[in-house]
């Protein structure tokens, strides 16, 4: 039985259903400093037994969860999500995360970004897509950018991590500013 499934198809990577069984990676991820500062969630904890639960129970949201799959070697590196999907406003906001420093900054992101912004605007019929993002996490807002979002206004000072604040950054794309 294969590990993942090609749902949505790239040309480097493909989203594919998460597998409970990357229960153990994940929790590695999310509770790596690295990964968490820049999502906001490094206050959280979370156990590979939560992990789990959460991959087991990720089919039972209105979210789309999806893991990032590298086409060579069909390796995981990281998570992209569409949640909070408002059907009545066709809306809803993006995550996503690279879990491996080593692949951050290959344009893995930017990839995975644009097949989940055609996935929700060609597929689940949504309007509009926001997301946050820390105004320190330069590497993503050019991300985004390069994608089609805009800065719509900014939450100032809302996060604090190592003894700063910072702003959070509120961004939105349109389905006809969306080009693959």
């Amino acid at each position: 039985m294969p590990k993942y499934f090609e749902k949505i198809p790239g040309e480097r990577l493909f989203l594919s259903p998460q597998n409970p069984n990357d229960a153990e990676t994940y929790a590695k991820w999310l509770n790596d400093p690295a990964v968490t500062v820049p999502l906001g969630g490094y206050s959280m904890m979370f156990s590979q037994a939560r992990v789990h639960k959460q991959l087991e129970d990720s089919e039972d949201t209105s979210a789309h969860w999806y893991s990032i799959v590298l086409r060579e070697g069909e390796r995981l590196i990281g998570n992209v999500s569409l949640k909070d999907i408002n059907a009545a406003h066709r809306s809803a906001t993006l995550g996503i995360f690279i879990g491996e420093q080593a692949d951050r900054g290959c344009g893995y992101g930017t990839e995975a970004t644009r097949l989940m912004l055609d996935y929700g605007f060609n597929t689940l019929n949504l309007h509009n897509i926001q997301l946050q993002v820390l105004a320190n996490n330069e590497q993503a807002i050019a991300c985004y950018e390069k994608v089609g979002f805009r800065e719509i206004g900014r939450r100032r000072e809302a996060e604090f991590h190592g003894g700063k604040y910072f702003d959070v950054v509120h961004m939105d794309i349109l389905s006809h500013e969306f080009s693959m």
